[in-house]
């Protein structure tokens, strides 16, 4: 029998997110502002986001998410689906037979053709880019061509116009190289990562990255001065003093046998961070984290008076995705007999999928008296007239999510406030 050897490249799909909220305001004058304005549409020219792209999303990043739970189910983990998802939908481009399949059945794409895909992302992106005044929000992509490798035109051309890709060839052979793509890393998330290339290896041809940078101000800011040190469980049982802040007012508030959540909003209220507190245990509660459970909690919350104490955190995460996106049904890509003959006649694979977060939260914000949400669906279920008490005194999950479209932004599960 002859056998015949793989003789290929393979490529990396990188992401970097970073989250602040928030230690300046929001409305402060950013450095790299030219650039990134640059990449923003006029609002007129933004198309309504397709509510399929955003199911799909969701649906892929609780599976995601519940895949990485189950190696780091007792560290603080903090994800952004949203980057996995654009920094995939670039790759699909140049993903051809049973590679897109799997890796389409994974993002959860069924039914949908590769311009709509490419159409919605374009139009989701843009939209959560002007989501809020008050709120910075910059999702940047680019794509790093290795020198003297033939690359698929129509690939290169997609990356440009649906994802506003900045799209360069490098020599990979310089001892530079990855200064320079780490350089756009660190600008395009206001420094708060500085690195995510340690090395360019002889194999790689292609990084694939995205980066998101969220910053925004609480639509109250809590004060300082109620702020105060109260014990917090641990996962092992053991409890630690962390500060907790605190603040009274009226909310979105839900409440069930299993938790109880609160909505805090963001600048004019368009984008806010969910809290959800498990009545029992975390990890009891993040078998329940599915895209079904999600949709149908968010149409619980209701305004209601009350009271919410949570910690202040500040973490960093970092998680290689590959074995978790495996699971998912998409090994395929990763292995030698991957089919990515859309970005390259060379025979390439994806190499790497790794993942980098920054988030820090804290009292500081804008000054809003009143805030209106927007796109939530009203409660069905009665709300009690007697004020809540929330203290997020244990291990919790929270999310950023944008109200209008649905999109989760970022999602995490906070075990220990002060790990870092």
């Amino acid at each position: 029998m002859k056998t015949t050897r793989w003789i290929g490249y393979s490529f990396a799909v990188i992401l970097a997110v970073s989250t602040l909220s928030c230690s300046t305001s929001a409305n402060s004058q950013n450095p790299n502002q030219e650039s990134q304005q640059a990449q923003t549409t006029p609002v007129s020219e933004v198309r309504p986001v397709n509510p399929k792209l955003v199911e799909a999303n969701t649906k892929f990043g609780f599976k995601l998410f519940s895949e990485i739970l189950k190696k780091d189910s007792k560290e603080n983990v903090f994800v952004s689906p949203s980057s996995v998802a654009i920094a995939l939908s670039m790759t699909y481009n140049g993903a051809n037979g049973a590679t897109r399949q799997a890796m389409a059945n994974a993002l959860q794409f069924q039914g949908m053709t590769l311009e709509e895909i490419n159409n919605s992302q374009q139009s989701l992106i843009r939209n959560l880019m002007q989501a809020d005044p008050k709120v910075k929000l910059s999702i940047a992509n680019s794509l790093w061509a290795r020198e003297g490798i033939a690359f698929n035109l129509n690939f290169l051309q997609q990356n440009e116009k649906f994802y506003d890709a900045k799209v360069k060839t490098l020599d990979f052979e310089k001892p530079t190289a990855p200064n320079e793509i780490n350089s756009w890393v660190k600008e395009s998330t206001n420094g708060k990562i500085e690195k995510i290339v340690d090395r360019l290896a002889p194999e790689h041809v292609m990084f694939l990255i995205n980066a998101i940078y969220f910053k925004g101000s609480w639509s109250n800011e809590f004060n300082k001065k109620d702020t105060e040190n109260r014990p917090f469980l641990l996962t092992n049982g053991t409890k630690k003093q962390v500060p907790l802040m605190k603040q009274q007012g009226d909310y979105r508030y839900a409440e069930t046998d299993r938790f109880q959540a609160i909505s805090l909003p963001y600048g004019d209220g368009r984008i806010s961070m969910y809290v959800f507190l498990p009545k029992s245990n975390l990890a009891e509660f993040q078998k329940s984290l599915t895209a079904q459970n999600w949709q149908t909690w968010m149409k619980q919350f209701g305004s209601r008076e009350g009271q919410i104490q949570m910690p202040r955190f500040k973490m960093d995460y970092e998680v290689e995705l590959k074995t978790a996106l495996s699971a998912l049904g998409m090994g395929v890509a990763f292995q030698n007999s991957a089919d990515f003959s859309n970005l390259s006649q060379a025979n390439t694979k994806i190499d790497q999928v790794k993942h980098k977060t920054f988030v820090e939260v804290n009292e500081e914000g804008t000054e809003a008296a009143a805030v209106t949400s927007v796109g939530i669906a009203p409660t069905s279920v009665r709300i009690p007239e007697t004020p809540f008490k929330m203290m997020v005194d244990r291990p919790f999950f929270c999310a950023i999510r944008d109200n209008k479209t649905g999109e989760i932004l970022f999602m995490g599960s906070i075990v220990n406030p002060e790990s870092n």
